[in-house]
């Protein structure tokens, strides 16, 4: 495949992927597949606010475009909205980038990135997610929508970019190096992610209950973070009822992280916490109800395993037996 530029061996690239989490955490290989190919490449991302500490934990992304669409809507009549948004136009046209690539595929990011200094480039509209913004973009690529989103990412950004795909998948990111919390347990602890974005998502909470005593018999101790006032409330519930289990106070994306980081596993629900924790290596077991795996699910070789899918939810038993499996592998 030849490249599409000869002039540079450090392209200047603006990747987009502005939301969520399991979808910003889904197009970090990308930029390691580019270094591969790059070594002096620079790399700006563009993200929403809330979000903006995962592109940060690769050490090859060197800027953040920060926008905050979400806010943007809720407070369109605000005049610091307006100033925001004109900020956000001069920073994004002050820099000149050989490649600007939309890996998100919605009207919303390729109306982003239309005043940028640089090629512009997404699906086709055969592959993107939202036909209209096809249009939006200088250059378009086809890439099989069959297929997991790290792939769907990683061919998209090799064709714009004229690049062979290399064999395997490296997120590129390690635990950020912070002080731990005191009240963490200093032996052996699983975080148990039972919230998501969807009620159709979730795992039963008996289920949840049964899986955490087993933990404490084992001598784990099991760890509940909570995002929103539901959440938290659904973390006591369980903490409750499962001896020595730790519901926090709200955590940081890096807290979480690094806590993530330091755990014996991580079991979770279809959430983007528990594919943060896949990339980075640690043992991770998805539990899914309502969504397919093989599209969106864990993707990060043997120390990530995914159960369940659409209206086939895994049992208690299940878990387990997977859980001991995959510990097990490791330590050996």
């Amino acid at each position: 495949m030849s490249t599409p530029f000869t002039h540079t061996a450090a392209p200047r690239i603006l990747l987009v992927k502005t939301s969520s989490l399991g979808d910003v955490l889904h197009n970090l290989p990308v930029v390691s597949d580019i270094m591969r190919e790059y070594p002096g490449a620079q790399i700006d991302w563009m993200v929403e606010r809330p979000f903006a500490a995962l592109p940060r934990l690769h050490p090859d992304v060197k800027g953040i475009l920060s926008v905050a669409v979400r806010e943007w809507r809720k407070n369109i009549f605000k005049s610091n909205t307006w100033e925001e948004i004109s900020d956000f136009r001069k920073r994004l046209h002050a820099q000149h980038y050989d490649f600007a690539i939309d890996t998100q595929g919605l009207v919303k990011s390729a109306l982003l990135m239309r005043g940028v200094n640089g090629l512009r480039c997404g699906f086709d509209r055969d592959s993107v997610r939202e036909p209209l913004a096809a249009l939006l973009y200088q250059r378009t690529f086809q890439v099989t929508k069959d297929q997991h989103a790290v792939e769907r990412n990683r061919q998209l950004v090799a064709q714009a970019m004229g690049y062979e795909l290399p064999a395997g998948v490296n997120y590129g990111i390690t635990p950020p190096e912070i002080s731990l919390p005191d009240w963490l347990p200093a032996n052996a602890y699983v975080v148990l992610l039972h919230a998501t974005s969807r009620d159709d998502k979730l795992w039963d909470e008996a289920n949840w209950v049964a899986l955490g005593k087993y933990l404490q018999q084992q001598n784990i101790r099991c760890l509940l973070p909570w995002g929103n006032a539901l959440e938290k409330s659904r973390s006591e519930r369980l903490s409750a009822q499962i001896p020595q289990a730790i519901t926090p106070r709200k955590l940081t994306l890096n807290e979480i992280a690094a806590i993530i980081g330091k755990a014996h596993a991580v079991i979770g629900v279809d959430t983007g916490l528990a594919h943060l924790a896949a990339a980075m290596d640690v043992p991770t077991l998805g539990i899914y109800t309502a969504t397919d795996p093989a599209l969106t699910g864990l993707y990060a070789g043997e120390r990530a395993i995914n159960l369940g899918g659409i209206h086939r939810a895994p049992d208690v038993a299940e878990v387990i037996a997977t859980l001991t499996r995959l510990t097990t592998a490791v330590k050996s």
